[in-house]
């Protein structure tokens, strides 16, 4: 017979209720509610190490070779990037009961804090790098490991090396085939390296309004390779237009993160996802997108609970506070060029007929 497993030792309870020391006690001046900062920090860094664990299992799918977009694979990476967002969601509402807290209450157990902060959470700075955040989109960089111990910026460094979710996304995205095969194309008037997309470009040139003709620029920038120099090695296939040309942009342009290739995969998804075969694959980036905002909202409510707590003072953990944590809030969107994909969209009695072909490839056929 297999050892009875009790409740409270299946989860250890005689450690987890026993992990909440107030300093305000051991300093004789109890302030109550510093027992609910604790817990509700502590019930963040478990769910930061669940997501962690989310994050991980999808990644792993990710580095797969091959990874069929109709498999239990892609289905799996749908529903714990599901999770994840639920999971943020949850974080969300803790900020609800953190705010049950008032700022004299806080007042009262503050500065027996220092230099304790939110700010050396190792696992939350890990997720970041896990999802794409590089340390080089970082706002107040000069802060990012200063409060660490160095076996957390170890750890926390070797995670910035591997492969991120956003850069395997990246790579997913440029392996769909559909466009390198002319079958697929051949009904289309328009010639060239990329019929599909050259036509694709002046119906969505047609649907701009006056006032949004510099979004061309921006298209070309988007979904265009830049141009590179003679001899130099060109690694995405470019297409021809009527216009200037891509990559003449009038004006300066920011780097981006996914290429050109894998953000015509991407917009090609959104644009034809009532097709049985693209339906995961959308709902991979519309969980990527949920995350984003999850995350821009934990943000949000974390920056404006400061501000209504403690004003414009600086952290314990000696940040700018609530100016910190608004510009992270500005800067540190990991998913927003997927997001951004929505201003290329046209309406659908606009999109380009897809050959028999191609219908035949986007659905399930049964063979007889």
């Amino acid at each position: 017979m297999p050892n009875e497993v009790h409740y409270s030792d299946y989860l250890q309870l005689d450690k987890i209720l026993n992990a909440q020391h107030p300093v305000s006690d051991s300093q004789g001046q109890p302030a109550h509610d510093e027992m609910l900062f604790i817990v509700i920090h502590q019930a963040y860094e478990l769910w930061f190490k669940q997501l962690l664990q989310e994050t991980e299992s999808v990644i792993g799918f990710m580095q797969m070779p091959a990874l069929d977009d109709n498999s239990p694979e892609l289905q799996t990476i749908v529903h714990r990037l599901g999770r994840c967002s639920t999971i943020l969601k949850v974080l969300v509402h803790q900020i609800d009961i953190m705010e049950t807290m008032n700022p004299m209450d806080f007042l009262d157990f503050r500065d027996l804090l220092r230099p304790a902060s939110g700010f050396q959470s190792w696992q939350f700075k890990m997720l970041e790098a896990r999802l794409g955040l590089k340390y080089e989109h970082r706002y107040g960089q000069q802060y990012y490991v200063s409060q660490l111990r160095q076996p957390e910026i170890d750890r926390i460094k070797a995670a910035e090396k591997d492969s991120s979710l956003l850069e395997l996304v990246n790579g997913w995205l440029e392996r769909m085939p559909f466009f390198d095969e002319a079958i697929n194309w051949q009904h289309f008037v328009r010639t060239g390296p990329d019929p599909f997309w050259s036509e694709y470009r002046i119906r969505y040139q047609q649907s701009l309004a006056d006032r949004e003709k510099a979004n061309l620029d921006l298209f070309d920038h988007t979904f265009y390779p830049p141009p590179v120099a003679s001899g130099a090695a060109q690694h995405d296939t470019t297409f021809s237009t009527n216009s200037a040309g891509p990559g003449t942009a009038s004006h300066p342009l920011p780097p981006r993160s996914l290429s050109p290739s894998a953000c015509r995969s991407a917009l090609f998804i959104m644009l034809y996802r009532g097709y049985p075969i693209l339906q995961l694959p959308f709902q991979v980036l519309h969980q990527l997108l949920e995350i984003d905002e999850q995350l821009s909202t934990w943000r949000y409510r974390h920056m404006s609970m400061v501000h209504r707590t403690i004003g414009t003072r600086i952290g314990t953990g000696g940040s700018t506070g609530q100016h910190y944590l608004k510009s992270a809030l500005d800067s540190h969107h990991l998913f927003k060029e997927i997001a951004g994909l929505t201003s290329f969209l046209i309406e659908r009695r606009r999109l380009p007929a897809l050959s028999p072909e191609m219908e035949r490839r986007l659905g399930f056929r049964a063979e007889l």
